[in-house]
């Protein structure tokens, strides 16, 4: 006879066997009976998690959301029904825009009761499902197994994301007869298309006859693992490669074919590169509007080439010429076998002298000023100098995020985390949390005055877990990047967008967390190194120059190489 166990044991045991370690949640009645079974999972000779209690549930999925991006596993959160569940929506949907991993368990009310406007019901499922791989409900104890296998096969395979699972308390108590499953098929959901060997073929013959070749890596590189297969195949076909904001650590940036950032504050040379390449190689990314700018005229001289493992994002947004659908950690190579050894040397050649007019106009003055006060992209080059190799950049969302993705050094896969399709102020703090639990590397978090106080409350969160998260709080009293766009296109009409602000020393004080201020740039480097050699966390606040502009830029609607290297 089978062993009988209630619904909420029977949940310990299937995410158990999947392999979850971290648990990211916040308590509730109707996930009360989880939580008792979960007592016994997360101490003495029974342990198996660390439950991290955030202090609200949104923090809960961008910590999931941090975990999965840098640790490559999927991130788990737990939370209770009503608004515990609606609280985790923005995080389901930012996870689903960037293709993160995760599963979100959200108690509900018992079955007898939906439909009735019982206390804390709402439908998570029909509300999560245009926002997530999989939305479901288990509605008795013996869809446990079954459903949590399927959610964690769905979250992690093919193109990652997220998963809903709605769980009401009925089956929570009921007993069943344990019995482990594990779903690594399901008929209508196909995660990894059959490489198609002629369009390989195409591919190849493609990149062999281009002069001007140019690869736009994204975060597809990471989500497959691929790294190694990338370089290989750049080098062989010697392919200068620029990369998206969430493909950054894709390419280390000293690698002698990367040629920089894509998109509308990216570098000078990929953005106008793009519209004189023959060939374009587009890998594990999905033409994002921030990266084509205007998408009638983009592109238009070159034949494209996309490979991607998800077959909706092909002509979705750039009509291609040969699309390649599968992994890209099977792609890459495929291809690269048949190519020829490639010499593009003279076109390589071609970006430095648009570089050095970049560099000289744009990236000096930023990071190396001599006089006024500090600017945000003098800041993230001094901690990028000092930090230890390998450390993992959080970012929230802003002129902090676009001045440290720009100016950070990324050394090591899997060293950057950030909020790119749905842009989610009040990210950073809680997905750093996340990434301490996933990695023992540093982890440097640049925020905003805006972006840190939409997540403020997570501070008891990592006074509570002592997580090791290095806070750069870049003030510049205004919520940044809007007050740039109303200067620059409404005629500087600043609608709402200067900031009173708190103390934060006061505030890192009741937190117990060490803090220091930087207001004149000769106490910066000192700051940064007391910063990285304090043991746990830290608050290093830097007085902004108010009106610190992130250059270059292609105005919204424009065509991508009309980026502006000045204002």
């Amino acid at each position: 006879m089978k062993e009988k166990i209630t619904g909420s044991e029977a949940l310990m045991r299937a995410l158990q066997a999947e392999g979850v370690k971290t648990i990211f949640g916040y308590p509730g009645g109707t996930i009360m009976p989880v939580y008792d079974a979960l007592y016994d999972y997360t101490r003495g000779e029974r342990k198996c998690f660390d439950h991290i209690l955030v202090r609200h549930e949104q923090g809960a999925t961008h910590a999931a959301e941090g975990y999965a991006r840098v640790s490559g596993d999927v991130g788990v959160a737990l939370v209770t029904s009503g608004p515990g569940a609606t609280n985790t929506l923005t995080g389901v949907a930012d996870a689903m825009m960037d293709s993160t991993p995760m599963v979100v368990i959200a108690g509900q009310v018992p079955i007898s009761a939906l439909g009735t406007d019982f206390f804390q019901e709402v439908d998570l499922v029909g509300a999560a499902q245009p926002i997530s791989k999989w939305s479901y409900q288990i509605r008795h104890a013996g869809d446990i197994a079954w459903a949590v296998s399927r959610a964690f096969y769905i979250a992690r395979s093919g193109r990652p994301g997220p998963v809903v699972l709605d769980f009401p308390k009925n089956a929570q108590v009921e007993e069943v007869e344990w019995e482990l499953q594990k779903v690594d098929f399901i008929r209508s959901y196909v995660a990894y298309p059959k490489l198609d060997d002629a369009k390989v073929r195409e591919a190849a013959e493609l990149i062999n006859n281009a002069k001007r070749p140019l690869a736009l890596v994204g975060q597809g590189v990471e989500l497959g693992n691929a790294q190694e297969e990338l370089k290989a195949f750049l080098e062989k076909a010697d392919i200068p490669a620029g990369r998206t904001m969430l493909g950054l650590s894709a390419l280390p940036s000293n690698h002698p074919l990367n040629v920089g950032m894509l998109g509308m504050h990216g570098n000078y040379a990929v953005n106008l590169k793009e519209q004189e390449c023959d060939v374009l190689i587009a890998i594990g990314m999905r033409f994002s509007d921030r990266v084509t700018g205007n998408l009638k005229t983009y592109a238009k001289q070159a034949k494209i080439i996309h490979l991607d493992i998800d077959k909706s994002e092909i002509d979705k947004n750039v009509k291609t010429d040969v699309a390649v659908i599968a992994d890209c950690k099977e792609s890459l190579p495929a291809i690269m076998a048949l190519l020829h050894e490639g010499d593009h040397r003279e076109w390589r050649d071609s970006f430095k002298v648009l570089d050095e007019k970049e560099r000289t106009k744009v990236i000096e003055p930023a990071i190396h000023p001599t006089q006024g006060p500090l600017l945000m992209g003098e800041v993230v080059n001094a901690i990028a100098e000092q930090a230890p190799k390998g450390t993992v950049l959080v970012t929230d969302v802003g002129q902090n995020q676009l001045f440290a993705t720009r100016y950070f050094k990324y050394e090591q896969e899997r060293s950057i985390c950030t909020s790119g399709g749905l842009g989610t102020m009040g990210y950073g703090m809680p997905a750093a949390i996340g990434a301490t639990f996933a990695t023992n590397r540093t982890v440097c978090c640049f925020m905003g005055d805006g972006g840190f106080q939409m997540c403020i409350e997570e501070l008891g969160t990592i006074m509570e877990q002592q997580s090791p998260v290095k806070m750069i709080l870049m003030n510049n009293n205004y919520l940044g990047n809007v007050r740039q766009w109303q200067d620059m296109f409404w005629q500087h009409r600043k609608s709402f967008t200067k900031m009173h602000n708190p103390c934060y020393e006061l505030i890192a004080r009741g937190y117990g967390i060490p803090y220091e201020a930087v207001t004149d740039r000769k106490d910066l480097a000192s700051a940064i190194k007391k910063m990285l050699t304090t043991e746990g966390p830290f608050i290093l606040e830097c007085a902004i120059k108010e009106d610190d502009d992130v250059l270059p830029m292609t105005p919204p609607g424009m065509n991508v190489d009309e980026m502006m290297l000045e204002v």
